[in-house]
């Protein structure tokens, strides 16, 4: 069977998508608005860009328009905090935190503090305003590089380039004083409802040509 993109309906190309690209990492993203209003919410089109510069990525879809016949959809509160300020912090998310994590992707008036919502304490940056999640043992500070809008459509996006400017690591998953991969219980998203655990592992050394 073959298909083409342009003759799928869009919730047909977004299963297809998000049940072959799998699993996908979460970023739990932290921001704060102009105002100062607190925002939380993840986001499982996310990865790492590049070392060197350290560059993450992400891309927030636009929320459904309101009524459905209105055109385009709302942007998120994440992408608005970001145009405004140009930071944000993207913690990781462990099996513990999943509970939590899933809370924070309601579709929250701006006015709700998800931090609140959801349990978890906000901690100090070092380099940004907003907080990163006291509980995830991985939290990366980021200063905004880029961002990347695409078709201003309902169901389109934008794709958020961040700079690392700072990392924070839990002491309790550090080894000899690097990060210990396997002490971190990761999730990850799959297709629908369905995430993943990275408990169960294996390993291949990459082989030598020549």
């Amino acid at each position: 069977m073959i298909v083409s993109p342009s003759d799928l309906s869009h919730s047909d190309l977004y299963g297809i998508l998000l049940n072959s690209v799998a699993p996908r990492p979460i970023a739990w993203v932290s921001t704060l608005s102009a105002s100062g209003q607190l925002n939380l919410a993840p986001f499982s089109f996310f990865n790492v860009v590049c070392v060197d510069p350290p560059l993450l990525g992400f891309s927030p879809g636009m929320r459904p328009p309101k009524p459905p016949e209105a055109s385009p959809g709302e942007t998120k509160d994440t992408l608005r905090n970001i145009r405004e300020t140009k930071e944000f912090v993207v913690n990781i998310v462990t099996y513990e935190l999943a509970e939590a994590m899933n809370l924070t992707s309601g579709e929250f008036d701006a006015s709700v503090n998800e931090f609140e919502a959801a349990k978890v304490t906000p901690e100090p940056s070092k380099l940004v305003r907003p907080p990163k999640v006291a509980e995830s043992p991985v939290s990366f500070e980021c200063k905004l590089h880029q961002i990347l809008d695409f078709s201003p459509a309902p169901t389109s996006g934008s794709l958020v380039i961040g700079e690392i400017v700072a990392i924070h690591m839990n002491d309790a998953h550090l080894k000899d004083g690097k990060l210990d991969r396997n002490s971190l219980d990761l999730i990850g998203r799959m297709g629908g409802i369905q995430y993943t655990r990275t408990t169960e592992r294996f390993a291949m050394l990459r082989p030598k040509v020549g």
